[in-house]
């Protein structure tokens, strides 16, 4: 069981800052099974049943893991527990320095912006944060950015154009904020500007989805060169709860829409959506951060070492997204 965290219902665990955090019942409910072995394997009375126990846990974690359905995996790429874009900055970057400020409203806490060096290299970041304690949820306002968040990206994506270095961006986010006031303040208007930019950037652009990838507040940092996607992360319009609200009026059909959506990555990876699957070892990224953050590592690296090739470029971004999907043209006559 060497590199697995065990699955446990209550536990007390730290944030990326290393703040003690009071979890409560944080199993999954197609978890519950494995947690009861876990519990009874704390109580083993001889080495004997302990062995049976994590023989049998292996057993069932393998078997529970290896045929998730998609609604599954949006719970857990909803886990609370799931490292976040501050926590893979602090492992796989050095020197790195936030920016602030869209130069006309204010910053917001939901987009980080920064630079830093990666194994040596200059890099510029862009991606959400949700946040880990109920605190800094609230402050980063769960992910979810308002128009000066995009315009914040839209500034350090020019920057980094116009110093020539690459451009990482995490998404980590459920759906840009709907509020009024992002409406107010030219919510849309903003995520088409940063689409647009990311579009045309002559620098090269790598994209990862980290857990929840959601509608266009996901997609205007994500029209990358390269979009990789954790194995347990989900990418989608919107959520499968409002899918199945629009479609069927029923919000119970959530499982349903998270099928109908292709959502996985496994989907994504075979409409082309997506590059590049990331493991996740111990059965989540959020009971292994450091082996997920070192999958990452690796993946940009093979990025860089392509960039430095000249495989990138904005022909080659616009030819992607140009590619994508099916269509059939109808003639006049009504058939196609």
């Amino acid at each position: 069981m060497e590199g697995r965290r065990a699955i446990t219902g209550t536990a007390l665990t730290t944030d990326n800052r290393g703040s003690q955090l009071a979890v409560i019942d944080q199993t999954l409910p197609f978890e519950r099974a494995l947690a009861e072995l876990q519990d009874r394997l704390k109580e083993a009375a001889s080495d004997e049943e302990r062995q049976t126990l994590e023989a049998e846990i292996e057993r069932r974690r393998d078997e529970v893991y290896a045929d998730l359905t998609p609604w599954q995996r949006v719970q857990l790429a909803r886990h609370p527990q799931r490292p976040r874009t501050l926590d893979y900055t602090s492992r796989i970057l050095d020197d790195f320095i936030e920016l602030h400020g869209d130069r006309a409203v204010g910053d917001d806490p939901a987009m980080v912006c920064g630079v830093g060096r990666f194994r040596g290299k200059t890099v510029f970041v862009v991606g959400q944060q949700k946040g880990v304690t109920t605190d800094e949820k609230i402050k980063r306002n769960f992910g979810m950015a308002h128009p000066w968040g995009y315009r914040k990206a839209l500034r350090v994506f020019r920057m980094a154009e116009r110093l020539n270095h690459p451009v990482l961006t995490f998404v980590d986010t459920p759906a840009a904020h709907p509020g009024i006031e992002a409406e107010q303040y030219g919510q849309g208007s903003a995520i088409a500007q940063s689409l647009l930019a990311c579009a045309g950037l002559r620098v090269p652009i790598f994209a990862v989805i980290l857990s929840e990838g959601g509608s266009g507040g996901a997609l205007a940092i994500a029209m990358a060169d390269w979009v990789a996607m954790f194995e347990y992360a989900v990418y989608m319009i919107c959520p499968p709860e409002r899918c199945a609200e629009i479609l069927w009026r029923d919000v119970e059909k959530r499982e349903l829409a998270a099928a109908a959506m292709k959502v996985t990555a496994a989907d994504l990876k075979e409409f082309g959506v997506i590059d590049a699957i990331l493991p996740e070892a111990g059965c989540g990224a959020h009971r292994n951060p450091d082996a997920a953050a070192d999958v990452l590592a690796e993946e940009i690296d093979r990025f860089l070492v392509g960039c430095a090739k000249g495989a990138w470029g904005p022909e080659h971004r616009q030819r992607k997204y140009r590619n994508m999907g099916v269509w059939a043209e109808a003639s006049g006559d009504g058939t196609h």
